[in-house]
């Protein structure tokens, strides 16, 4: 049995590889058949993380949305919804943001030794504050969800901890959907960002899966053998998913 979650990094990009556009408004990357191929995703995992950008970004709520998949999970004696982690290097989070007022699951916080103790102060009430070293170390923080009875993890972004899980090969699966578009602006943010990553000309990513899912794409990549193996599914009886 590993030591951490088995870990599955979902996001949708435009055709130029951004997560989203340069202005405030959130930029919708897919469609509503995608949107519930995610959610069945989520109902199958024990935690989902974001980054703190995301979190004042985007406000997500981070909920599984089909009742019948909340029913499920509860018959399963789980949660409704998977716990809700998020990393923060400076604790500028909003304890009235949606990730912290919806749901009745647990909420972590990451945090950066230096700001640990403000984090305590303004998140304390909404959600179980962590120090995670300085800088937040994700390897460690990948082991201590397992403490916390984390199998199966899902990382929704952004493009800084996309970033950061893949080049520390922290990595199992990759479900990447591309929309049709363009955004064609430097400004926005991208998939990921400068790094030295485990997959390059020489080793090439495993291409597992491609399906159209209306106007948009998903390619799925096997970024680790675990996903060829029984620790896939977290030590679940969840199925392909």
């Amino acid at each position: 049995m590993s030591e951490r979650p088995y870990v599955l990094l979902s996001c949708s990009v435009s055709l130029d590889g951004y997560l989203d556009g340069a202005t405030d408004e959130r930029l919708l990357l897919s469609n509503d058949a995608d949107f519930d191929r995610v959610d069945e995703v989520r109902a199958g995992c024990d935690a989902i993380l974001v980054g703190a950008r995301t979190v004042r970004r985007d406000n997500p709520r981070l909920m599984v949305r089909a009742q019948a998949r909340r029913d499920a999970r509860v018959a399963r004696g789980l949660p409704a919804s998977p716990m809700k982690v998020t990393v923060t290097a400076q604790a500028m989070l909003d304890p009235q943001a949606a990730f912290f007022t919806t749901g009745d699951v647990d909420k972590i916080v990451y945090c950066a030794s230096r700001r640990v103790g403000h984090a305590r102060q303004r998140l304390g009430g909404v959600a179980t504050v962590v120090d995670g070293g300085e800088p937040v170390d994700l390897r460690w923080v990948t082991k201590d969800l397992h403490t916390r009875g984390v199998n199966r993890l899902m990382v929704e972004g952004g493009g800084t901890i996309h970033t950061q899980f893949l080049t520390a090969d922290l990595a199992d699966e990759l479900h990447l959907v591309v929309a049709p578009f363009f955004v064609g602006d430097s400004r926005a943010s991208r998939f990921v960002g400068d790094g030295q990553f485990p997959w390059h000309p020489g080793r090439r990513a495993e291409l597992v899966d491609t399906r159209q899912i209306g106007d948009v794409v998903l390619l799925r990549y096997a970024l680790s053998p675990r996903f060829h193996s029984a620790d896939r599914f977290g030590g679940t009886d969840q199925g392909d998913r």
